[in-house]
């Protein structure tokens, strides 16, 4: 299983936004933290803005915040909300497909281990990916004011 860069980019937003706490963070500022391009960010927090995962105010003085607590935002339902394609092999999909499906066993045994890989996530939140203790080691090497 690979996640998209996408997701990975909706992680490390949340991620930054939840070590502000209720200060708002900047586009800018996410993107010079983690050395990323700002346009590509400005998809990502558009999108976790209209699921509800951020509040974005607009103006001069404006960012972005936390739409509720880290211990809420639950990474199984995230990387879903944010990947588009989950078909791990090509028989996933409702197409044509593979010509042994019929009789093939490998999507039943993908999708198991696509059902275990989300049973994972699904036990952490993003408040477990910031733990207490090295939250703060965190802040430093994202250089959060």
């Amino acid at each position: 299983m690979h996640i998209t860069r996408y997701t990975d980019y909706s992680l490390r937003v949340l991620m930054y936004v939840a070590l502000k706490g209720e200060e708002l963070a900047t586009i800018r500022e996410i993107a010079e933290s983690y050395e990323i391009s700002k346009n590509h960010l400005m998809k990502v927090v558009q999108s976790l803005n209209s699921k509800g995962y951020l509040i974005a105010i607009r103006g001069k003085n404006g960012g972005v915040r936390l739409a509720g607590r880290p211990e809420d935002i639950n990474v199984g339902h995230l990387v879903r909300d944010t990947e588009q394609d989950l078909a791990l092999v090509e028989c996933f999909n409702n197409g044509k497909g593979c010509v042994i499906t019929p009789a093939c066993e490998l999507k039943r045994i993908f999708a198991e281990a696509l059902e275990a890989f989300f049973q994972v996530l699904d036990q952490y939140t993003l408040a477990d990916l910031l733990p207490k203790g090295k939250a703060q080691h965190m802040v430093r090497l994202l250089r959060i004011s």
